[in-house]
């Protein structure tokens, strides 16, 4: 006899092939929405009249372009601002129009991602960021907010595939689904497969996310949000939005969007050029300040000093470096010149060196201006001791400003400085660190910071901390190099005070979106709460705290096995609320053998693999990543590791910290009681299987050969 047919999976997508006999037919579906056609024909001219625009400007920037080449200078400054204006209307942009409202007064407009108008200038298209559209995302049966109705198209590409329809007139149909019954497109947006790149959020905005979306640009914007709660588009969307607000001023002074790895900056960087916005520059802090140390961020600290490198007491540290080079005379300074010798008196010099200091410049600035009024002290004292009214003769002020006894005591009473070099002595120098860190480190602080020199500055193998260092040194030297108008950092929850610091000096006008989850820290030093990290970023008058407690992506099963752990990771943080009750529970499944824990890894992966688009393979230390994710080539898995997790390969297998930010439809976390290999101590153990458990949108299984962590056991 033939063997039995393997039992289905009941956790397996079932599919259903029409062509098998006696395969059931599929039940009728719902009548199309009477309004469809109409409102296909509405985008389909919506599509057009955006087409009609954008070749207009073209036409346009043409010719400002052929003028410019004539050189007429405004020309060719209208043809940039054109050709910016050309890239925000894209003809083939995906779903341009995703909604409708209709107001209580009679007026109806159409909401999109871009403002579309039809030759005559009526808006035919309004953009979600324009105030007209904020009852679309933000209007309830409770308070309608003036709309009569609120309609919700459901997209694919360019293409209408249904509406649904909210109507707030009829109390008894106020907020149910039309009578025919299609799914909300919210939710038939959370069930769609994950790609390796992160979606906009445009189309289902919650209410709460609007709110912080649309914060006045001068807030400095603190985001505190569990996982899957949208925190990200969040922050992108308030990115874009301010944008549209204050075209002129950022265009002018810049964004910067700051992501905690080059693997999330790549799963995030669609989302702004799909909202019509591509000027912002995305940054890691490493890149950010690598610049100072040329780019040879190469080594890597072991947590105690890498927790003690990004303590704010280090911003002392390199204060008292730069201003220990400063020396108060000991003499008078006496130069020398062709119209013989001048003094100056050394307690002028000192009250000079004082009244500068206090001005709290750049150090060279400040250098520059001692310089400068030395040299017009000299002169005031030659015309002092000359009687000489009509002031000294032009060739002595070139005498002066030349003089080797100006240079010699210029470098005596303020040495020129440069960053890389001043913290390389911090950190190799036993004696320079002990003098500018007196007060401030220990003995033992002192002797964890220290390291042996590299042969020459331009050998050294700097840090990630040690870099940020340099930047505060460099900083202060000779000024911020560059500085932005608003300022997105994402997973801030894992920066050190130092790293704080270095954001705040890159927005002094402190308009900033800090986005980030408590119960995710993981790094070491990573401030304790936001309170703390807010006081590092200057203590801005503006801020405020907003915390998004509904979650959007990870189904409510695993949401509750995760928060199990919130006790001992985030005591007292508000635990995520997931809309999505349905789903697949997470499974749980023990492996007798470790040797095995491999083998059901590619079992796993292969059964997800068949269902869903993408998978993730999370797993503890690098040698069992590189073991699996071995096992998983060797099976015939296409199979990328960190920074493939967003490049298109379908199973990536990666750290809980490469993880962090990013989803996929299914996620296998193996053996989590190991997950205590990669972290500093118990609580930043806690919160990498936290972050491991809260990646899956659609399925999560957890392998183990090891007793599971008695947080998780019920």
């Amino acid at each position: 006899m033939p063997p039995d047919p393997p039992a289905a999976d009941p956790a397996a997508p079932v599919s259903r092939d029409p062509t098998l006999p006696g395969s059931p037919p599929d039940p009728p579906g719902p009548p199309p929405h009477p309004d469809l056609p109409d409102e296909r024909a509405h985008v389909a001219a919506a599509y057009a009249h955006l087409a009609a625009m954008a070749a207009t400007t073209r036409r346009v920037a043409d010719a400002a372009r052929r003028a410019g080449d004539d050189g007429e200078v405004d020309s060719t400054i209208a043809a940039g601002h054109l050709d910016h204006r050309l890239r925000l209307l894209d003809p083939d942009v995906p779903g341009l129009v995703f909604g409708r409202i209709d107001t209580e007064a009679g007026d109806r407009w159409h909401v999109g991602r871009r403002h579309v108008e039809d030759p005559a200038g009526d808006a035919v298209v309004v953009d979600w960021r324009a105030p007209v559209s904020i009852p679309f995302y933000r209007a309830t049966p409770v308070d309608p907010q003036e709309l009569a109705r609120r309609r919700r198209f459901l997209v694919d590409g360019r293409d209408v595939v249904d509406l649904f329809d909210e109507v707030f007139d009829d109390p008894d149909l106020a907020g149910e689904v039309r009578a025919a019954g299609i799914p909300d497109p919210l939710l038939a947006e959370l069930e769609r497969s994950r790609t390796g790149a992160m979606r906009d959020i445009v189309a289902t905005i919650a209410a709460e996310q609007d709110e912080v979306i649309r914060a006045d640009l001068a807030t400095c914007l603190v985001v505190q949000g569990g996982p899957g709660t949208g925190k990200t588009a969040v922050g992108l969307h308030r990115a874009a939005f301010l944008l549209y607000e204050h075209r002129e001023r950022l265009d002018r002074d810049g964004v910067l969007v700051v992501g905690p790895n080059p693997v999330f900056l790549r799963y995030i960087s669609q989302v702004l050029p799909s909202l019509g916005e591509a000027a912002a520059r995305q940054s890691t802090i490493e890149r950010l300040v690598a610049g100072a140390v040329d780019q040879h961020v190469r080594a890597v600290d072991g947590p105690d000093r890498a927790r003690l490198l990004g303590d704010a007491r280090m911003a002392a540290v390199v204060e008292a470096a730069i201003t220990g080079q400063r020396r108060p005379p000991t003499e008078d300074l006496v130069i020398a010149t062709p119209w013989g010798r001048i003094t100056v008196p050394a307690d002028e010099v000192t009250a000079l060196l004082d009244e500068v200091a206090d001005r709290g410049v750049p150090w060279t600035v400040g250098r520059g201006a001692v310089r400068t009024r030395l040299v017009a002290l000299a002169l005031e004292a030659h015309a002092a001791r000359a009687g000489d009214a009509d002031g000294p003769p032009p060739e002595l002020e070139a005498a002066v400003r030349t003089s080797d006894d100006l240079r010699r005591a210029l470098t005596r009473l303020w040495p020129s400085a440069r960053g890389p070099a001043l913290v390389r002595r911090l950190l190799t120098s036993r004696a320079a660190l002990r003098r500018a860190a007196a007060g401030i480190l220990d003995a033992d602080e002192q002797a964890l910071v220290l390291r042996p020199a590299a042969a020459s500055l331009d050998d050294e193998r700097w840090t990630v901390a040690e870099a940020v260092l340099v930047d505060e040194a460099g900083a202060r030297i000779d000024g911020v190099p560059r500085t932005y108008g608003h300022l997105v950092a994402d997973e801030a929850q894992d920066l050190s005070p130092m790293a704080l610091r270095a954001l705040a000096r890159r927005c002094p006008s402190a308009s900033m979106t800090i986005l980030g989850d408590l119960a995710q820290a993981t790094e070491p030093g990573a401030t304790a709460s936001w309170d703390e990290a807010l006081r590092h970023l200057g203590s801005p008058p503006t801020a405020r705290r907003e915390d998004l407690t509904v979650g959007y992506r990870v189904p409510a099963a695993a949401m509750e096995l995760a928060d199990r752990l919130l006790p001992r990771v985030a005591p007292g943080l508000t635990p995520t609320v997931s809309v999505r009750v349905g789903g697949r529970p997470p499974r749980l499944e023990a492996v007798t053998e470790p040797d095995a824990l491999e083998a059901a890894a590619v079992a796993a992966v292969r059964r997800l693999a068949t269902g869903w688009a993408s998978v993730g393979v999370i797993v503890p230390g690098p040698d069992r990543r590189d073991g699996v994710a071995g096992a998983l080539l060797a099976a015939g898995v296409d199979a990328g590791q960190g920074v493939r997790a967003v490049t298109g390969a379908p199973v990536s297998v990666v750290s809980p910290a490469e993880a962090k930010g990013l989803e996929f439809d299914g996620v296998v976390v193996v053996e989590p009681a190991r997950f205590v290999d990669e972290a500093l101590d118990d609580a930043s153990a806690g919160r990498l299987l936290y972050i491991a458990l809260t990646r899956a949108v659609q399925e999560l299984v957890v392998l183990h050969a090891e007793p599971l962590p008695a947080d998780l056991v019920r």
